[in-house]
């Protein structure tokens, strides 16, 4: 079975969501001492966090459960139209695709993780020691879901930006 070429990105998304769960997985499986563990010093580290809320604990403070199930709902749909344009879209130039895919894929395992366990699970932590200033010391924690949305918009951000533009198909 031959797969059109837009289909073939799936195979991105699924590879992500399969790490995402994975490292996630191994991180709850990790004792509570195990953690800060250093990756690189005064730069990287694991820990176990969990963000009840969206990007940079947004909403984290929100103790209704209403204000999950209308994430969950908000992710659910961002979800779907992630999909759709990624398998109806029949231009889509390969930076794009990639990105799509990427984006899919962060927000698959994010909303896994709040379906599952209420909260999304974070360990990477990264500190920026060699700033003068202190705003962002340390990074919010993240994960692979995070990572994939950020690199997926990326992506599609420069191929707008920097992409060969299509003619208009008629």
């Amino acid at each position: 079975m031959i797969f059109p070429a837009r289909l073939r990105w799936l195979w991105l998304t699924l590879g992500v969501v399969f790490l995402d769960r994975a490292t996630k997985a191994w991180i709850g499986s990790r004792p509570e001492d195990y953690f800060p563990h250093v990756l690189i010093p005064r730069f990287l580290e694991l820990v176990r966090a969990r963000n009840p809320g969206i990007a940079f604990s947004f909403f984290a403070d929100a103790s209704s459960p209403a204000t999950r199930y209308l994430l969950i709902f908000g992710a659910v749909l961002i979800i779907a139209i992630i999909a759709w344009l990624l398998v109806a879209s029949r231009h889509l130039h390969p930076v794009s695709a990639a990105g799509l895919a990427l984006l899919l894929a962060g927000a698959t395992g994010n909303v896994t993780d709040r379906i599952v366990h209420g909260t999304v699970t974070d360990f990477l932590q990264v500190w920026l020691h060699f700033l003068p200033w202190h705003i962002f010391n340390p990074w919010p924690a993240f994960n692979v879901a995070d990572s994939s949305v950020t690199i997926g918009a990326a992506l599609i951000v420069f191929d707008v930006l920097f992409g060969k533009q299509h003619p208009a198909q008629a």
